[in-house]
């Protein structure tokens, strides 16, 4: 049987949170050791320029997520760790999947139809206001960066499960023109993975500004830690675990006795201020081993770009043979 190839991207647009870590990061990491498996890592910076996002952004971004995974102990020599703009390989295979989608298909997708009923609802005479094509096209690259490295298996959350759906229907069409050349990929949800909520309650998201950036230092951690939004119980009152992003946060961090143990202080009462300390300090305990990494990569760059480079080399040795084999199956050939 065919070992599964696992490919995650993580797009290139702020400072890495802890919601990004327990999320994506981590279990990336420890799946990066495993020798039985086969995993590729790419920086999305390509899908950045969809979002809009300031050059300097894009460039801070990509040093802030590249030292991150590479500070927590990604495993480079086991996996292919990338950045997706080193690979021209990849936009080449967007164009030729283009010239296969169907525009209805690009319609359904779930962002563009959210941001066309924004506008709607906004009384906006255009549903397509401020709509790009790379934002409108974005799920193509996506499907692209899926079959590029013939990925068996790609992890998501059940909100980007659709781009996975949409890289399966341009797949079976391209091979139903040009024979079985791209591997159909399948989705990888794990209702496991912990999705956090942040200062106000709301998902974690930068999108909302309410994030806790993974290697704040101890004062800004601190600071944030103590600005989580929480009911109006008085210590000694019993509170509950249930809708507690404090306690959501612990327990994604946590082991199940810990977490036991902090359930029980729960029932007991304990002060909401006590918790945002007790917390502040176990967060601040698990990340300092990776901190001074993580700030000894941003201080020299320039070894997270030999990083990225050798990943880039190692993902090229696949990527320019396969679309030569794609190139040559759409009519795009040597003459003689």
């Amino acid at each position: 049987m065919a070992q599964d190839i696992y490919l995650t991207g993580i797009t290139t647009t702020g400072t890495p949170h802890i919601g990004n870590y327990v999320g994506a990061i981590r279990p990336g990491i420890a799946a990066s050791k495993d020798p039985k498996k086969k995993n590729f890592y790419f920086l999305a910076d390509l899908h950045a320029l969809a979002k809009a996002e300031s050059p300097e952004r894009i460039a801070r971004s990509t040093l802030e997520i590249a030292s991150a995974w590479l500070a927590l102990g990604l495993d480079t020599d086991n996996a292919v760790f990338y950045r997706q703009s080193d690979i021209p390989e990849i936009p080449q295979l967007t164009w030729i999947l283009t010239s296969m989608t169907a525009k209805g298909l690009m319609n359904r997708a779930h962002s563009y139809k959210a941001m066309v009923q924004a506008n709607e609802e906004g009384g906006s005479s255009d549903p397509d206001k401020g709509i790009s094509m790379a934002l409108y096209s974005y799920p193509i690259l996506m499907a692209a960066d899926i079959l590029m490295f013939r990925s068996t298996k790609v992890p998501v959350g059940r909100d980007q499960k659709q781009h996975v759906e949409m890289a399966r229907d341009i797949a079976q069409r391209f091979n139903h023109h040009y024979g079985d050349l791209l591997v159909i990929p399948e989705p990888l949800i794990d209702d496991n993975t912990a999705v956090l909520a942040g200062l106000d309650g709301r998902k974690m998201s930068k999108s909302y500004d309410n994030t806790i950036p993974l290697f704040a230092d101890e004062k800004q951690l601190r600071k944030l830690i103590m600005k989580i939004k929480t009911n109006s119980l008085e210590p000694g009152e019993a509170k509950d675990t249930e809708g507690s992003t404090l306690f959501e946060i612990y327990k994604a961090f946590a082991t199940p006795a810990e977490t036991k143990a902090i359930a029980k202080h729960f029932a007991e009462g304990i002060g909401w201020g006590d918790m945002k300390q007790l917390l502040f300090e176990y967060i601040s305990d698990h990340i300092k081993p990776a901190r001074e990494e993580y700030q000894r990569l941003i201080d020299d760059p320039a070894i997270v770009e030999a990083e990225l480079k050798r990943g880039a080399e190692k993902a090229r040795a696949i990527s320019v043979p396969y679309l030569d084999k794609i190139r040559h199956a759409v009519g795009i050939r040597k003459l003689g």
